[in-house]
């Protein structure tokens, strides 16, 4: 199973909107357990395509059993949505494509979220807490959108020394 190295901001990729998998079959699988892997090797509890350079729609979570709503960890979501969302929550978030940074990020506290599971079956759960935080932000990824996106201008500012040397970083590392 190929550990493969997180795409860090910076990288266009990210900016990308994934595509949606058409066909569910043994290579889809295998991505999703290597990205498990990569995810698992960089200690994250989410990870979406881009963050390995592909684009695929799909991205795999993994939280603790408390946070998880009694879905079993680790879930692997294939072409996934948010259908309806309740309530509210601020919470510190951080993402393995900006390391070291940690911000405050609104999100809805409840997310029901459709999706294809990998034997293609077609799924709907009801996340609430972290496990709704981690869904929201692994599918902002498949839409191109990132943590800098959420974050204000105060936040930006704080953190514009580490952003400015992750794109630096990443344009050395793209040659």
């Amino acid at each position: 199973m190929p550990i493969y190295p997180i795409v860090k901001f910076g990288n266009k990729v990210l900016r990308k909107k994934a595509n949606p998998v058409l066909e569910i079959n043994d290579d889809i699988r295998q991505l999703a357990a290597d990205m498990l892997a990569s995810m698992y090797a960089d200690n994250g509890l989410g990870l979406a395509a881009e963050q390995i350079g592909r684009d695929e729609a799909i991205c795999v979570i993994d939280v603790p059993k408390e946070a998880a709503c009694g879905i079993a960890m680790p879930i692997i979501l294939i072409n996934p949505e948010v259908v309806a969302t309740n309530g509210e929550q601020i919470g510190q978030e951080g993402c393995l494509s900006f390391p070291g940074i940690y911000v405050n990020v609104k999100r809805t506290e409840d997310a029901t979220v459709s999706y294809m599971d990998p034997e293609g079956n077609p799924q709907t759960i009801e996340t609430s807490g972290l496990l709704a935080r981690a869904a929201q932000h692994e599918i902002d990824h498949l839409n191109g959108v990132l943590l800098v996106d959420h974050m204000s201008s105060v936040q930006k500012v704080a953190n514009a020394g580490k952003l400015k040397r992750l794109k630096r970083e990443t344009k050395m590392t793209l040659g």
